[in-house]
């Protein structure tokens, strides 16, 4: 099985709200929220991978200084098994605007349970709730 590396961030605004996005129709897990990010691309970092994703998709400036590791998810989906470190980052250049036209939604972690996520982000969800 082939593996996936996806790297993945929590967005913190000052109110200690995250923000999630919800995948657009057309896509895998469509309809489901997640946390920002994206694949990471062949000879590429995690980190490099998650400022070229929040420039793309959501028009902000994050530099690596400003991406702290949290914990990762690792699971086995059908066709392969994602592995998604995830990173917290309370400070960026820029508003926060849906380039994609995804859905946003700023969240306090102890109500990201109410959305329905991915199965590999759920197990994140608990070392938010620990960190905030």
């Amino acid at each position: 099985m082939r593996i996936l590396l996806v790297a993945a961030v929590a967005l913190v605004d000052p109110d200690g709200r995250v923000l999630i996005a919800k995948r657009p129709e057309g896509k895998a897990l469509a309809g489901l929220w997640e946390f920002p990010g994206g694949k990471v691309e062949a000879d590429e970092r995690p980190e490099a991978a998650l400022i070229r994703e929040l420039k793309e998709e959501l028009a902000i400036d994050a530099t690596e200084s400003c991406l702290a590791p949290l914990t990762f998810a690792s699971h086995a989906y059908e066709e392969f098994h994602l592995l998604m470190p995830l990173y917290v980052c309370r400070r960026w250049k820029g508003v926060v605007t849906s380039l994609e036209g995804q859905d946003l939604q700023w969240v306090k972690p102890l109500k990201l349970r109410d959305y329905p996520m991915p199965p590999a982000d759920k197990p994140l969800i608990a070392h938010l709730i620990d960190l905030l």
